[in-house]
């Protein structure tokens, strides 16, 4: 027997319909190129986006076909989004700092039929456009008054081709399960992967992330979301703020700019922000030098890398909660958040330091297990360690064009390609990358700790630890650390020493390196496979 409920599919469609009936007198405000301080609300945001559907709707394309962006958080962008994808189209999102070979395959492989881009990333179309025949247009997201001179053919001014839209337009009846957005991974070896969702997907998403224990977005909340929106849907925040009422703010271009987004924050009230760590650590620059303050900001959630404790206890000092969150573009991307600062008082000071640098509990919606070598499932006991796999509503069953991957080689699970451990109370904690693992002597040791607390040094701007040939051991780990603007004078040895009762004494570094740089991806995340290869030839002092 079935229910008697109405079978109303989860579109997208629905957040704007909702978002303009009932928070359309809500801001939006946006730093563009062509204007510092853009402001209008959700009810012209989306006369503006059925505008730009009309225009889109004259260019001929088929259900599921795909319109590109490479693109700054802004509105532009934001209505590039919905137009997209309640036209039934896919709204392909295009990391602008890859490099212009992937941009190229990226594009090639996705079958773009139309690029929206802002001005910045002009030199990175014209070098790519000839080797993308398969792209009928490229559309830069600007007034006439700002349009460049280009060799580009085919293109289009934004507002120019938005203006010629009426403000009236019917949006079909999408199936739940179809199409609605498109993203490749950026991962340190191979070509980039698609990850594709769906409308269902995308909707459901959105709700779980607006849970208390996840961001707890209300219409009271000013969200500011550093995170770009060409990196997983900037963590589903273009969704999920129409839907619960919240204002949003743009930084477009100045998402690393701390003075801006001090100014964002105190000028427009802002209560809640999502970004990396390195976001993070030049807004608290920028704060230290000026003696400013962030008043209004009640939490940040921080992911995308392991967050050091000392941005969490910087923060702190300011009145700010500091939210761990893991995903991947695999997962939409939100896995686990850790509200651990909820139940502080639970905790010693040296308990809480280690709870809150885990990634938290998962989210309702995602089922994880962690599971050995041989496959089997591991415990929840906080100390066996294995391969973390989760499946879920949200979590990709395959990629875009690409016929099976060693991911999904478990029927209905995804392996994350993390190794992690799960408390009793389901805090997990990500203790290395599958690749990353180091085995000194037989016995397993996790990079990730070790470089949390290397990070936590004061002299220290950035480490990473590696597992390298010895002679005895097999393996033991190198550190290479880059050193602060304040710490030019530190040692081997005084680095060394900073571990002394801070980690087993086997993990400690066999030892340091100092480098001006760590490589990295376009997304920030720390390239390891090349630091690998840096250190190649490199041999323990004896």
């Amino acid at each position: 027997m079935n229910g008697l409920m109405m079978n109303v599919p989860l579109s997208v469609t629905s957040i704007m319909e909702h978002a303009e009936r009932v928070n359309g007198t809500t801001e939006i405000v946006s730093y563009t190129r062509d204007n510092p301080r853009h402001r209008y609300n959700y009810r012209d945001a989306f006369r503006r986006t059925r505008q730009l559907a009309n225009s889109i709707a004259d260019w001929g394309l088929a259900q599921g076909d795909r319109i590109a962006t490479l693109a700054w958080n802004d509105y532009r962008h934001f209505e590039t989004y919905y137009a997209a994808a309640c036209s039934g189209y896919v709204c392909h999102t295009i990391n602008p700092r890859l490099f212009p070979e992937q941009v190229t395959y990226i594009i090639n492989h996705a079958e773009d039929q139309y690029v929206f881009f802002d001005l910045d990333f002009l030199p990175l179309v014209e070098g790519v456009a000839a080797a993308c025949p398969g792209v009928k247009g490229w559309i830069v997201l600007t007034t006439e008054e700002h349009m460049p001179e280009t060799s580009l053919a085919n293109v289009l001014c934004y507002e120019t081709l938005l203006a010629a839209g009426d403000t009236s337009f019917e949006w079909p009846q999408l199936d739940e399960n179809a199409a609605c957005a498109l993203c490749y991974t950026s991962g340190t070896t191979g070509n980039p992967k698609g990850v594709l969702y769906s409308h269902r997907s995308t909707m459901l998403h959105a709700y779980a992330t607006m849970m208390p224990d996840a961001m707890g977005l209300s219409s009271r909340d000013v969200v500011l979301p550093i995170v770009p929106m060409f990196h997983v849907n900037a963590w589903g925040t273009p969704y999920s703020c129409p839907m619960a009422g919240a204002k949003l703010v743009f930084p477009g271009s100045k998402m690393g700019d701390g003075a801006t987004l001090a100014a964002l924050i105190n000028e427009e009230g802002v209560t809640m922000s999502a970004g990396v760590p390195t976001v993070w650590l030049g807004l608290l620059a920028y704060l230290k030098t000026s003696g400013q303050r962030v008043e209004s900001l009640q939490r940040i959630i921080v992911g995308g890398a392991a967050c050091p404790l000392s941005i969490m206890e910087d923060f702190d000092k300011y009145g700010v909660e500091t939210r761990v969150g893991w995903g991947m573009t695999e997962m939409s991307p939100l896995g686990s958040v850790n509200s651990s600062p909820s139940n502080r008082d639970k905790y010693s000071d040296e308990e809480f330091a280690k709870l809150r640098l885990k990634a938290g509990r998962p989210i309702f919606g995602v089922e994880m297990k962690i599971v050995s070598d041989s496959g089997e499932e591991q415990p929840w006991d906080g100390v066996a360690f294995g391969s973390l796999k989760v499946r879920g509503p949200w979590i990709c069953s395959s990629y875009f064009k690409l016929d099976g991957s060693d991911a999904h080689a478990e029927e209905g699970w995804f392996e994350t390609g993390d190794v992690a451990t799960i408390d009793p109370d389901g805090f997990m904690a990500i203790t290395d990358r599958t690749k990353d693992v180091i085995k000194s002597g037989g016995e397993w040791i996790s990079s990730i700790e070790v470089e949390n607390v290397a990070t936590d040094h004061p002299k220290v701007a950035e480490a990473a630890v590696i597992g390298h040939f010895h002679p005895k051991w097999s393996e033991r780990p190198l550190l290479i650390v880059v050193r602060n603007t304040d710490g030019q004078d530190l040692t081997a040895e005084e680095m060394l020493a900073w571990f002394d009762g801070k980690i087993a004494k086997w993990w400690t570094p066999e030892a340091v390196e100092f480098v001006d740089e760590l490589p990295h991806t376009a997304t920030g995340k720390l390239q390891k496979v090349t630091l690998r290869e840096m250190f190649k030839d490199y041999s323990f002092p004896g």
